[in-house]
């Protein structure tokens, strides 16, 4: 099959970027979108054009590194799938496929469709671990998790954290990424000992690093590869909301005496 793409190309941040239209052919319906990339950039390396320049890692929709805006749709149109697992049978012979970066100003552009997403370790930097000395690991029997708490907390642990929460939101907000992070601690009793301060440091890093905020119309649960639910972003605030509550006690005690 042929495509005709429309690939944004930009030299570093502080470059102007534009969108610049390559042929792709001969591609096979059956070859990955970064297959796809791979033999687009083989022909302009033949042809001594400088290649796309793209991110990618492990190509098996683990790494999260695969963050691409296809046709206005971060990592393209198929429902819960990373761009290394989208497949060209999902295109049409003949069809203009744009490609873009994910765009926000927490993610500045470094080259081509590659962007710094080092915002989002800061975020976890912040808060998002356990830092108590558990000693020697333990039997999993010694630490009884109820079911639905167990689920819960394994369903906000698949994020992969590539940022199409970011791209897919109008806000650039990352609230679905910090939010699946706070969540899994909060249900987990390994996460309880530093539940209240880790909330707050990390929405506190994520208003520093410049994202926007959530306005609840859900387009990062559509967008997100590993299908998780905004319902993690209402267990943070309700998180937020516990934490700030008790650190004001405290205080509020304090001043009555």
């Amino acid at each position: 099959m042929d495509v005709t793409l429309h690939v944004w190309r930009q030299k570093n941040a502080k470059a102007k970027g534009a969108m610049e239209i390559i042929e792709g052919k001969d591609i096979s319906e059956n070859s990955s979108f970064l297959e796809m990339l791979d033999t687009v950039n083989e022909t302009l390396h033949s042809k001594g054009q400088e290649p796309i320049a793209f991110d990618h890692d492990c190509r098996e929709g683990i790494c999260g590194a695969c963050s691409l805006v296809i046709n206005g749709e971060p990592h393209g149109p198929e429902y819960g799938t990373t761009t290394c697992q989208l497949h060209m049978r999902s295109f049409k012979n003949g069809q203009h496929i744009f490609i873009e970066p994910w765009r926000a100003k927490a993610f500045p552009v470094i080259r081509d469709l590659i962007v710094d997403r080092e915002a989002f370790d800061r975020i976890q930097q912040a808060g998002g671990f356990v830092s108590v000395n558990t000693g020697s690991p333990q039997d999993a029997n010694c630490l009884p998790i109820p079911k639905h708490d167990a689920d819960k907390a394994f369903d906000a642990a698949v994020c992969i954290g590539c940022g199409a929460c970011v791209a897919a939101c109008k806000n650039a907000s990352p609230m679905l990424f910090v939010a699946a992070k706070v969540s899994q601690l909060a249900l987990l009793p390994q996460g309880q000992p530093e539940r209240e301060s880790r909330v707050l440091a990390m929405v506190d890093q994520m208003q520093k690093e410049g994202f926007g905020n959530c306005t609840n119309q859900y387009e990062c649960e559509a967008a997100c590869p590993k299908e998780i639910s905004v319902e993690h972003i209402a267990r943070m605030n309700r998180e937020y909301l516990r934490a700030s509550l008790l650190e004001e006690a405290p205080k509020a005690g304090h001043g009555g005496d």
